[in-house]
């Protein structure tokens, strides 16, 4: 990605990187509550996560064929399945934790 430093990008910046209109991103802006730009002097900022999910629903809407509705939903799973992921990881770490305490209270095996 260009401007590796950067921390925000302009719409015009955004819809050449991603290869669709700026009136697109706008639409889309309104339609995917996830896409959270930054206004500074009325221009919109976007981040480079805002970047990677634009081009999540860039695949999802012009790769697979999905409608807007969708796409919301098939988002929502993939975010719930991170989500699940995310505590089960908590979980066995936790577990780790447990028995390496577990294991330290035993001693050495003989």
């Amino acid at each position: 990605m260009p401007g590796q430093g950067k921390k925000y990008y302009r719409i015009g910046e955004v819809s050449e990187l991603i290869g669709v209109e700026p009136h697109v991103l706008r639409y889309w802006e309104g339609e995917f509550r996830q896409i959270r730009t930054h206004r500074v002097a009325k221009q919109r900022l976007y981040r480079i996560e805002d970047i990677d999910f634009i081009r999540r629903i860039k695949t999802l809407l012009y790769d697979e064929g999905f409608t807007i509705a969708g796409a919301r939903r098939r988002i929502a799973e993939e975010q719930k399945m991170k989500d699940a992921g995310d505590r089960t990881n908590k979980l066995l770490k936790e577990i780790r934790h447990e028995l390496i305490a577990i294991r330290e209270m035993i001693g050495p095996c003989k």
